[in-house]
């Protein structure tokens, strides 16, 4: 009939009427995922730009060239150890250690000397082309010093070793650095073998009836529930009922350690769930009692995948804040922790607080340990991979 369209599949009795219409739904599939995928990549890399880009100016800072006088009056009044139009401009933070240098430096007293200090948060900012609170005369004069080479920015070494401060070109995270490693090690020493050894029981020993049942519903729940929970079972049960220290690395160790178990124990199991039962067969076949199957076999097969389900555990609780925040570790820590039962702070909590300070010194110091934590965070991710490629085994 002429006009209509002739249709060439109409005496192929295997011809399906929807596939056309089921190709163009595979193909708006294939680009909405293709669409997130891309969507995903350009947020990633938007928020990587904005916190490198805010960041990387705090590992620079201000310095300045002056007159530092070193005499009686500096011990009762420090202000006075330099020249009036320089207090300003100068940070307070410095001004306040040099009594304590004048009595470690007895040599110094009656000397006046030039040397590089501190500049104040204010000037370091407007240095660097930041927002900035300063009087017309003061920017006057750091223009001026700028002008004869009194003026540097050198790599922040005070962001390092320093501990937290009131004075924002003095705080650093040397205290957070340290009790964040306190903390960790606490962590993995009673989460890594409680973990890995439930799972082996779990999974080599244990029989399948209700009790086990019920103790893997609820590990598999508490691998889910919000971490701030567990700072509330850990400020009840290691600060009230057994009375540690608060804010002190032993009692956030404990708490990230209960949060980490799961997570450890289910990744341990399937790991473990993962050697073939052939092996298990032949340990068993050449007269090897389960103990030695497991300890010798099975657990070596398995140990790659229970490190990287270990360290990847101890990443996440290495960004942890909530369950911290309860246990008292985001309190103001200057000096840097020599123990566990000292009071100490761990890094997601010392970003938590620079991030409410209104200085706006803290926000790049704020995007700089944001930095310093992803690096660490990845570093450990890293390794976890490698650790599995490197002693992974084919089947």
């Amino acid at each position: 009939m002429i006009g209509k369209k002739k249709n060439k599949h109409k005496d192929n009795p295997f011809y399906d009427p929807s596939l056309n219409g089921r190709h163009k739904k595979s193909k708006r599939f294939k680009r909405f995922t293709l669409s997130s995928l891309i969507f995903s990549i350009a947020f990633l890399a938007f928020f990587l730009f904005d916190i490198t880009s805010k960041g990387t100016p705090a590992f620079k800072q201000a310095y300045l060239k002056v007159d530092v006088t070193y005499n009686e009056v500096v011990k009762k009044n420090y202000r006075k150890a330099i020249d009036r139009k320089y207090r300003k401009i100068v940070s307070r933070a410095y001004l306040r250690t040099i009594p304590m240098m004048l009595e470690e430096n007895p040599q110094l007293m009656g000397q006046t000397i030039s040397v590089w200090v501190i500049a104040d948060d204010q000037v370091d900012q407007y240095l660097k082309g930041h927002h900035y609170n300063m009087k017309d005369k003061d920017r006057a004069l750091v223009d001026q010093m700028k002008a004869n080479g009194n003026v540097e920015l050198r790599f922040n070494e005070i962001f390092f070793k320093n501990g937290d401060s009131k004075s924002p070109e003095y705080a650093g995270l040397n205290s957070a650095i340290v009790g964040s490693i306190l903390t960790m090690i606490i962590t993995m020493l009673i989460a890594f073998p409680i973990g890995v050894m439930t799972a082996i029981y779990l999974e080599e020993f244990a029989d399948d009836n209700k009790f086990t049942q019920i103790v893997e519903v609820n590990i598999n729940n508490l691998a889910a529930i919000p971490s701030i929970l567990f700072g509330l079972l850990g400020l009840a049960v290691f600060i009230n009922l057994f009375g540690l220290p608060r804010s002190a690395p032993i009692v956030g160790g404990l708490t990230l350690a209960l949060m980490t178990l799961p997570i450890i124990i289910v990744s341990s199991r399937a790991a473990l769930r993962a050697v073939p039962d052939s092996i298990r067969q032949a340990a068993y076949g050449l007269g090897l009692t389960k103990i030695e199957v497991t300890r010798d076999h099975v657990l070596p097969l398995a140990f790659p995948g229970i490190l990287t389900g270990s360290i990847i555990g101890l990443a996440q609780a290495m960004g942890e804040t909530a369950p911290l925040i309860i246990i008292g570790m985001i309190a103001y820590i200057p000096d840097t922790p020599s123990s566990v039962f000292e009071a100490a702070t761990v890094m997601p909590a010392q970003l938590f607080t620079w991030a409410g300070m209104p200085e706006r010194m803290y926000v790049e110091k704020t995007a700089a340990g944001i930095m310093v934590l992803l690096t660490i965070l990845i570093s450990l991710n890293s390794l976890a991979i490698y650790l599995r490629k490197k002693f992974e085994v084919k089947w």
